[in-house]
């Protein structure tokens, strides 16, 4: 039997696994856009008919969204980058002033992977001797300096996801005659908040029927209760 051929296209490195994290967020941004415009603007119309006020709530809600993800998003990637670069800075003084301390820390990391003690010098010495920042970076802090997360590309990316996701709501409360226009919120949410669980289950390899059933539970819990309070809100004249 002949040994399978070694297949060198495979999405190993890191910037593959980078622009898979991208896909996720961007899913799962959809997401978070969804539930909650959906869960607003059938607040709204549980009070009022109005499509003027249905309108004004869900695209304040559209823009405070997207501008809290946006901003949210950048602080955190912000940190993120600050850290990774503080990590990057050190390492390269510590191998110009402590070059003998950081190849034996290079050769015990290789050790702890399962090589022998003489093979994990040998790896640890030609490795650093090709480049020894590349080499320490990769096995200590498995950090890329050419692939950091960038704030503003995690900012817009984080908006765009959550306004892509909020514009369906808002169509379908919006379009739809006034007798109708609750029920039809209610089963296109429920048709998206399908589609991005499954996307979301198969970027991260998990199960598509429990995902789906975890968002479609919280997205029609989020539109049954803010019904129920702008209902009873309204109800309540004050």
């Amino acid at each position: 039997m002949k040994p399978p051929k070694y297949k060198d296209n495979e999405p190993h490195d890191q910037n593959a696994s980078i622009q898979l994290n991208k896909l996720r967020a961007a899913v799962l941004g959809a997401n978070d856009g969804i539930v909650s415009i959906a869960g607003l603007v059938v607040g709204v119309a549980g009070d009022t008919n109005q499509r003027s006020a249905i309108f004004t709530a869900g695209l304040a809600g559209i823009l405070a969204g997207a501008l809290s993800m946006a901003a949210g998003e950048y602080v955190s990637v912000s940190s993120q980058r600050d850290t990774e670069q503080s990590m990057l800075n050190k390492e390269r003084y510590e191998l110009k002033n402590y070059p003998k301390e950081e190849l034996a820390e290079l050769t015990q990391i290789y050790i702890k992977k399962g090589l022998s003690p003489a093979t994990a010098a040998t790896v640890a010495r030609e490795l650093s001797k090709k480049d020894s920042y590349a080499a320490h970076i990769d096995a200590e802090l498995a950090i890329n300096p050419k692939h950091l997360a960038n704030p503003w590309h995690a900012a817009i990316a984080s908006a765009s996801a959550f306004l892509a996701g909020a514009l369906l709501p808002i169509l379908a409360i919006m379009l739809p005659p006034e007798h109708s226009r609750i029920i039809i919120t209610f089963i296109a949410t429920i048709f998206a908040l399908i589609l991005t669980g499954t996307l979301s289950a198969k970027f991260g390899n998990a199960p598509v029927k429990h995902a789906i059933v975890r968002v479609t539970t919280g997205g029609a819990l989020a539109m049954a209760v803010t019904y129920a309070i702008g209902h009873i809100v309204g109800a309540a004249a004050f």
